[in-house]
């Protein structure tokens, strides 16, 4: 090779089930890292934007399996996945099969082993990181499955964030998902109860949150919650990155894989029953901190 030859860079082509808007991003950062693309969604017209910047929709599962040796399913949880992947699985022999969506360790279990049954390489994961910052190198995704599987597809998986892989039990990365998740959720919770108990004796949340970030958040969490803290006192939950109906979804996992993996499960199902609480009271469409109208009030 001469030093004026190009360099060819060869992007292994992928398929991605499901446009929602982690489905989106996920299309969008391996399309813009130069991977031939192609997507199937439910609903056709989700695809749009992908097909104008060069990605092919297909219109059926096993047409849009069949394109790609990667496909990459990112649906709302497992039994949705379920119903989708069923009647190709004969189209996916073959393929290497990455789960993005949510669900329990068990479940994954399955699904891996459903995968096996029919000749199917099977990656599980987890995306710890909001839509917009997919494709951010440092954004963590976790993977679990069978090693030899994930170092083959690394580079296309990093095309996606920080693939950090656990080990060779798929149930590993939504377990950690999970666990992650349920201290997460157990802060955002901690801090809404105690701006809610100061806030009955008039003591607004932007005050509070000050003191409250100098005792715990900055040593244990990051502080971004002060942030949030003026649209606790404005009421002003605005749902445009994630409503409390989407994170109901992931309250119900978190809860189900406490009890699958034998742990005590009140305070996931005491999060699932608050959150429920606040989109019974019309808040689905708004953002997580909506809970925070539930928790000013005594219980029912």
């Amino acid at each position: 090779m001469t030093k004026n030859t190009p360099i060819t860079v060869h992007h292994t082509p992928v398929t991605v089930l499901g446009l929602g808007p982690m489905g989106l991003a996920l299309a969008g950062a391996l399309k813009d890292r130069g991977h031939p693309l192609t997507v199937w969604n439910r609903t056709p017209e989700r695809a749009r934007g992908l097909v104008a910047g060069g990605a092919r929709h297909a219109e059926t599962v096993a047409g849009a399996v069949a394109a790609s040796p990667v496909v990459i399913v990112c649906l709302k949880d497992y039994e949705t996945a379920d119903q989708v992947l069923g009647p190709a699985a004969g189209a996916l022999k073959g393929r290497v099969l990455v789960n993005l969506g949510s669900g329990t360790p068990g479940q994954a279990r399955t699904a891996a082993a459903w995968a096996a049954g029919h000749g199917i390489a099977h990656l599980d994961g987890a995306i710890m990181v909001p839509p917009p910052l997919v494709g951010d190198p440092g954004s963590v995704i976790l993977h679990s499955g069978p090693r030899e599987v994930f170092e083959e597809h690394r580079a296309t998986l990093a095309a996606l964030g920080d693939p950090r892989y656990l080990g060779t039990d798929p149930g590993l990365a939504v377990l950690y998902n999970a666990a992650l998740l349920g201290m997460m959720y157990a802060t955002v919770n901690g801090f809404l109860h105690a701006s809610a108990l100061v806030g009955s004796a008039g003591v607004p949340a932007a005050e509070f949150s000050g003191l409250a970030v100098d005792w715990f958040m900055s040593s244990l969490v990051t502080p971004t919650l002060a942030g949030h803290a003026p649209a606790l006192d404005r009421g002003d939950y605005p749902g445009d990155a994630g409503t409390l109906e989407m994170n109901l979804n992931a309250l119900d996992h978190i809860a189900r894989t406490s009890v699958e993996q034998g742990v005590h499960a009140a305070q996931p199902e005491l999060m699932r029953e608050i959150a429920e609480r606040a989109i019974a009271d019309g808040h689905g469409a708004e953002n997580y901190l909506a809970v925070f109208e539930v928790l000013k009030r005594a219980a029912r």
